[in-house]
């Protein structure tokens, strides 16, 4: 235990995907994102390819570390940071917890849609963490917050700067893409908000960033045979191309920093795409450690403590 710790101290949690720090990482890496199920040697080679070309690793622990740093002082409160498939592990985080004796958890997803193959095995994992240590903290979990005011505003931020100067480089109004990442079908089908969700999130994003012609895809599909949630990006930039578009700008509202999905995906894979339509396709910056998006953060966390601070007290 921390000689420092007080009873009760509440604590946060920041919860993402992982990924990565090296090539060589990646094997191990997808094992963990898949459960042991191993993919074909062609998915994998495919995969280390991607990451290759945007480093070699991925950012978004890095991001995720400074989105912490700068909203413990704000909340003057300890931030702890868990990866659900890779270092630090979401049970790493949690065996901190325990030793600074932590009693009130509150439980944030760095992904603000809210989908059981995304939330839901966050959820899974914390749980079984909190098992595996003695007197586990009372645990408050965020299961969604699509539509937090001060996220809308720094998505809407990065969109009016890209909306700029690609309407002076087109002469015209350009249309914009906001995407997120695509789940499987049958997740929707089974009745998974998600999909409701995301759709929300933009219309928000693209009111308050002033945009006129705007539509909402999905990006990032998984190699599995089964059908994935669209419309997708590609499909959506054939049918701009067939209007007589030649700018885009692709604003992506389902990650809040750089990782694969962003730097491999939409910087290489739909650019070239979009080239080979005769489009320029633009990017709104990712939020990584926004003043904004710390402000979001932050509105999760001090009402909810304030509140229960106030009925410890009563």
């Amino acid at each position: 235990m921390n000689e420092n710790s007080r009873p009760n101290d509440w604590g946060v949690l920041l919860l993402a995907h992982g990924a990565p720090d090296k090539l060589e990482d990646i094997p191990e890496f997808l094992l963990q994102v898949r459960g042991g199920r191993p993919l074909p040697p062609s998915a994998v080679e495919e995969i280390t390819r991607r990451y290759a070309l945007i480093g070699g690793g991925s950012p978004l622990l890095a991001h995720t570390r400074r989105q912490a740093e700068a909203l413990a002082p704000r909340l003057k409160l300890p931030v702890y940071v868990g990866m659900r498939n890779w270092h630090p592990f979401i049970a790493e985080a949690v065996e901190r917890i325990a030793c600074d004796a932590i009693c009130r958890l509150l439980v944030i997803c760095l992904a603000p849609h809210n989908s059981r193959t995304s939330i839901g095995l966050y959820r899974n994992a914390l749980d079984e963490a909190l098992t595996r240590i003695e007197a586990p903290p009372k645990v408050t979990f965020i299961e969604d917050w699509h539509t937090e005011p001060f996220l809308i505003q720094a998505f809407a931020e990065k969109l009016r700067s890209v909306l700029t100067d690609a309407r002076e480089a087109a002469g015209r109004d350009v249309p914009v893409i906001l995407t997120a990442h695509s789940v499987p079908e049958r997740t929707i089908a089974a009745g998974d908000p998600y999909d409701q969700q995301v759709r929300e999130t933009a219309a928000r994003v693209a009111e308050t960033a002033g945009c006129q012609l705007w539509s909402s895809a999905y990006q990032s599909q998984g190699m599995t045979g089964e059908p994935w949630l669209g419309p997708t990006v590609e499909s959506v930039l054939e049918e701009l191309a067939g209007a007589g578009h030649r700018h885009v700008i692709v604003a992506p509202v389902g990650f809040l920093c750089d990782h694969v999905e962003v730097l491999y995906d939409i910087d290489i894979a739909l650019k070239d795409y979009a080239r080979t339509k005769g489009l320029r396709l633009w990017r709104t910056e990712s939020l990584n450690d926004s003043p904004l998006l710390i402000e979001a953060l932050a509105s999760l966390v001090l009402p909810r403590v304030r509140l229960r601070a106030s009925t410890t007290a009563s």
